[in-house]
């Protein structure tokens, strides 16, 4: 068998190997504005800013950091949902050289605390509404400058006007008294040069202190460098090779504090000087209103944008026929959803894999050539993929379950300040991904579940993944997590929550019946729990481990009620 059977799979207008530019990842906004330079770059709400407007916002950003005496290697954190200023201050931050330290808008200032303090952020760009949340954070070690913004700074009229009155009679309005640190974001790019700002940084240089999710304990920082998400926007083009310059339209509905929403959406939106209409959280019936109104070509997101697009009662008035690819990642992509996308789309809906140490993207399916349902799809270029035995990191042969390796050119450097964590990690270049999988024949890779969310159950594997995919076979079943629980007697028992399609009469034994006729018996869950909504991040991934720790608290406090 060849050593990379996926290259046989390859189209033919995807190059196995790339000769990646050694430059600021921020040239490619430089070179779609220079290209481009009145192609509409940013669409918010209905306020249009130009590729050359956005070049001259960032030249601002940049020099008004160099002013305030950041400089080349200090982190700036960002703390903003999908709107214009979080656009400028990430290629601002990078232009002038700087590290930029993507921050979570929910995050509370525990969560908050750590990350500014871990990464040594000197500075933070965030929302007036979320000031005395960075305030209470940062307490102990106060910031040297706080940028505050207002969403009605980037709306158009009358928007701008209609939005401080909504959230006074919502009782949300925030007086900002600037001073002492606190700085308006207006104010500091009005006052500020747009005269192009020249840096010199090595594509080695880091990029992006990017946090990972911390479901097992605090969160590491992940360090990209420029090379890594050049790299991986190139990749994802390569992948995407039908788009085309000055002519896509993202719908950036995926947050681009997540890296996958950063490198899928804003990156390589920017490299293919496309217009990013930008969405500052995902809103069904927004999301609907603006595919039928904007008709965006490309929309990636997580498998859950995708259920609530195909179940909304209103689908079927929506035009969603512009759109001809989404790459779904962030957890694993059910058949179904695929299918009946695709079936009211008319475009490609697939699946791809990735990770924030590897920024993130290693695995897609093809989008217009040979797919597997159920794969994860085939290497990026550049990009090697192998199981391995866990622990010894022996290859293991094709079929067998082993642990997913990576390696490539967007692997990440390390985790920050994190030495011995990176050695568990990363070995000659390859990255252990924790996640548990298989290859076939064809090159193509599957993968069963993240290693810790493995159920040992009586002495038997049991992947939540495998029994999910049969209880959304369900058709009165919407969404569907399934963890492993406490048993005294197996270790583990399955359990499945459940969150029933609108209508539809919770039914666990109707649901065990079924999972009955389509599964070995001691994989079939034992206890059903149905629910109205799952826990899930801001990337629209479901919190598995929430749902066993509000399992564990509920027996704790049985037990001690």
């Amino acid at each position: 068998m060849p050593d990379k059977p996926w290259l046989q799979h390859y189209p033919v207008e995807v190059p196995p190997s790339y000769d990646y530019p050694n430059q600021n990842l921020a040239q490619f906004l430089l070179d779609s504005a220079s290209s481009y330079p009145d192609h509409i770059a940013l669409d918010f709400l209905g306020k249009k800013i130009t590729y050359r407007t956005l070049l001259d916002s960032a030249y601002r950003f940049a020099n008004a950091l160099l002013r305030l005496g950041v400089r080349k290697g200090d982190r700036v954190a960002v703390m903003l949902p999908n709107c214009p200023q979080a656009v400028i201050a990430y290629y601002g931050t990078l232009i002038m050289g700087g590290i930029v330290v993507m921050t979570n808008p929910l995050y509370m200032p525990r969560e908050l605390e750590h990350q500014l303090k871990d990464a040594g952020a000197k500075i933070i760009v965030t929302l007036d509404l979320l000031l005395e949340r960075v305030r209470k954070s940062t307490d102990q070690a106060p910031m040297d400058h706080i940028l505050v913004t207002s969403i009605k700074d980037y709306l158009p009229f009358p928007k701008n006007v209609l939005y401080p009155l909504k959230q006074k009679k919502d009782g949300k309005a925030v007086t900002v008294a600037y001073g002492g640190g606190i700085l308006s974001f207006a104010a500091f790019l009005k006052q500020s040069s747009a005269s192009p700002v020249d840096v010199k940084v090595d594509a080695e240089d880091l990029a992006l202190i990017q946090y990972t999710g911390g479901t097992t304990g605090l969160a590491k920082g992940v360090m990209l460098t420029h090379a890594n998400l050049i790299a991986n926007t190139i990749q994802n083009k390569l992948w995407y090779y039908r788009a085309q310059l000055g002519k896509e339209s993202f719908l950036a509905a995926l947050p681009f504090f997540h890296v996958f929403g950063l490198t899928v959406v804003l990156n390589q939106g920017v490299y293919l000087a496309a217009t990013l209409i930008l969405l500052p959280r995902f809103e069904i019936n927004q999301v609907l209103q603006t595919i039928n109104r904007k008709k965006p070509t490309t929309f990636s997101g997580a498998p859950t944008m995708y259920i609530a697009v195909i179940n909304h009662p209103d689908v079927h008035k929506v035009d969603l026929s512009s759109i001809n690819v989404c790459i779904s990642g962030a957890a694993s992509l059910p058949l179904q959803v695929q299918e009946r996308f695709e079936a009211l789309s008319g475009g490609k809906l697939i699946e791809g894999y990735g990770l924030s140490e590897a920024s993130p993207v290693t695995h897609a399916n093809n989008v217009w050539e040979k797919r597997k349902s159920g794969s994860i799809g085939i290497p990026f270029p550049d990009t090697e993929a192998r199981i391995v035995q866990p622990g010894t990191y022996e290859s293991l042969p094709v079929g067998e379950i082993g642990e997913l390796a990576v390696r490539g050119p967007q692997v990440m450097k390390g985790y920050w300040n994190r030495p011995e964590e990176t050695d568990k990690i990363l070995h000659d270049g390859w990255l252990l991904t924790g996640d548990l999988g298989k290859m076939d024949e064809d090159g193509f890779f599957y993968i069963l579940d993240r290693q810790k969310d493995l159920i040992i159950a009586g002495g038997y594997n049991i992947y939540p993944r495998e029994v999910e995919e049969v209880l959304f076979e369900h058709p009165d079943v919407e969404e569907v997590a399934v963890a492993g629980v406490v048993d005294p007697y197996r270790g583990e028992t399955v359990k499945a929550y459940i969150v029933m399609k609108q209508g539809k009469k919770p039914d666990a034994d109707a649901l065990k019946a079924w999972c009955k006729e389509r599964l070995a018996a001691y994989k079939v869950p034992k206890i059903y729990e149905f629910r109205e909504t799952l826990p899930k991040t801001l990337a629209g991934k479901v919190l598995r481990r929430k749902l066993i720790e509000e399992d564990a608290e509920k027996n704790t406090n049985a037990k001690s009620g």
